[in-house]
């Protein structure tokens, strides 16, 4: 103690001065060892015991106070830097972004009493606290970690996953980059994107699903509205777009604007709910092929999907349900398209601005989906066979936020170029190159479209 000693340099920029420090500020060191070194010795006591204890910790803050309140020096800042270090205000090295920094306390006081608004929760996780926190609640007995000898599941940890793969969502940063943000490895953020995927597809499994019941009421009566009785959703494919594929056929993935994506294929109501969901094609397949090879082709042609009450329709038409799509797909007995063409008849231009004003509601739900979960609106590294069940998560919790009346930020629907102007985003919907021929298609499906086209045109009339 007695040859410490300290460096400074005068103001004219001379030759730095050495000086011993005095008996008080040798106090203050020794103080701020001593602290540091029982920190380290509680903390190791704590990771060794069965349980991280919140009454020990809270006996450990009390005990530093009352040292602090007893000391002399109780009003210089190095001493009471080492008292909150004792007390485990500052035992994280890297504080969570999504909980502010705050002056005491245990995890149990920042779920309780976090002093994070709902608009900071908002901005990072695109979610109340509210809703965040229901989240974690359904998920947590899909997280649970298996009890060892070193270590046992805890609340902040889960915490922790679902907060970290809701924000790796809504930012579109990388691993590394967010991972950062939460003072964790890269691998431990890998692992808790693929936890909580799982975690809420099991949450939640018929949260994705064809109305029923008294929705289903709902769902065709806002149709029927629209001049579609008995219609149960609008469909279309978003290109979600990825970097060079490392573990997949890299030439699959190049779509027609060259670029690499893979193809999401949704049904969503007027609400703008998801009901279907199939992703996992490559960029470069035709959204006719993908629908084909889709569980929601499969059930619609075994007549298992569209289950409602029949209605009558002019021509002797009767139908149980059916979608509508663009001029993308081909007209089949249960999804109906635009006629389309240059030249058209009133009746059937009439159909076809009425259909339009329907399905965009596709568009407006891409919009509300990749703009609150802007990972899968940009280019970036993915595992390709854990892309769906991500997608298909973030599909999920866009439809909770909806049923939990959560507003959409519109600016969100708008990016910056290099120069810093502003542009639309791309939601990777691409045109058809050309309309799918309608020769081919059945008796029934042109009769459908024809019968429903009548009964807006005599409504009109």
């Amino acid at each position: 103690m007695e040859d410490i000693q300290f460096s400074c340099v005068a103001a004219d920029g001379s030759a730095p001065r050495r000086r011993e420090l005095s008996h008080r500020e040798k106090r203050l060191v020794v103080t701020a060892l001593l602290a540091v070194s029982t920190h380290l010795q509680h903390t190791a006591t704590l990771r060794r015991s069965p349980a991280r204890r919140v009454g020990l910790r809270e006996a450990i803050a009390t005990h530093a106070m009352a040292d602090s309140n007893s000391s002399a020096a109780i009003w210089d800042a190095p001493f009471l830097m080492a008292n909150a270090i004792v007390s485990g205000v500052l035992r994280r090295e890297m504080p969570r972004w999504w909980i502010r920094r705050r002056t005491g306390g245990t995890w149990q006081d920042l779920i309780i009493d976090d002093d994070a608004t709902d608009d900071y929760f908002h901005e990072k996780l695109r979610m109340t606290r509210g809703a965040f926190y229901d989240i974690v609640a359904a998920c947590t007995p899909f997280l649970q970690r298996s009890l060892t000898h070193y270590r046992t599941p805890s609340m902040p940890e889960q915490l922790d996953q679902v907060a970290f793969a809701l924000y790796r969502w809504a930012s579109g940063e990388t691993f590394d980059n967010a991972a950062s943000s939460f003072g964790m490895g890269r691998s431990s953020g890998v692992k808790a994107v693929r936890d909580v995927t799982n975690a809420i597809l099991y949450a939640y499994p018929d949260k994705i699903a064809m109305p029923t019941g008294r929705r289903l009421q709902q769902v065709t009566r806002a149709f029927a509205a629209k001049g579609f009785p008995n219609c149960f959703g609008c469909m279309d494919c978003s290109h979600v777009y990825v970097d060079k594929p490392a573990n997949a056929p890299a030439e699959n993935y190049f779509d027609r604007k060259q670029q690499y994506s893979v193809i999401a294929q949704v049904v969503v109501d007027l609400d703008m709910r998801v009901l279907d969901v199939y992703v996992g094609y490559p960029g470069s397949v035709h959204g006719a092929r993908v629908l084909i090879n889709s569980s929601l082709y499969r059930r619609a042609e075994a007549g298992t999907l569209f289950l409602a009450d029949a209605v009558d329709l002019p021509y002797g038409v009767r139908t149980r349900g059916y979608v509508l799509a663009d001029n993308g797909y081909g007209p089949l007995p249960w999804l109906v398209v635009p006629y389309g063409g240059v030249v058209q008849p009133p009746d059937e231009a009439h159909f076809d601005t009425c259909h339009k004003s329907s399905w965009n509601v596709v568009e407006r739900a891409f919009g509300r989906l990749k703009g609150m979960w802007r990972l899968f609106l940009r280019h970036h590294k993915t595992n390709m066979e854990n892309l769906p069940q991500q997608f298909t998560a973030v599909c999920i919790l866009h439809k909770l936020l909806i049923e939990a009346g959560i507003e959409f930020d519109e600016r969100l629907l708008v990016d910056r170029d290099a120069d810093g102007n502003e542009r639309p985003i791309d939601l990777g919907m691409h045109e058809p190159a050309a309309p799918v021929l309608q020769d081919d298609a059945t008796d029934d499906a042109l009769a459908l479209r024809d019968a429903l086209s009548f009964r807006m045109h005599t409504a009109m009339a």
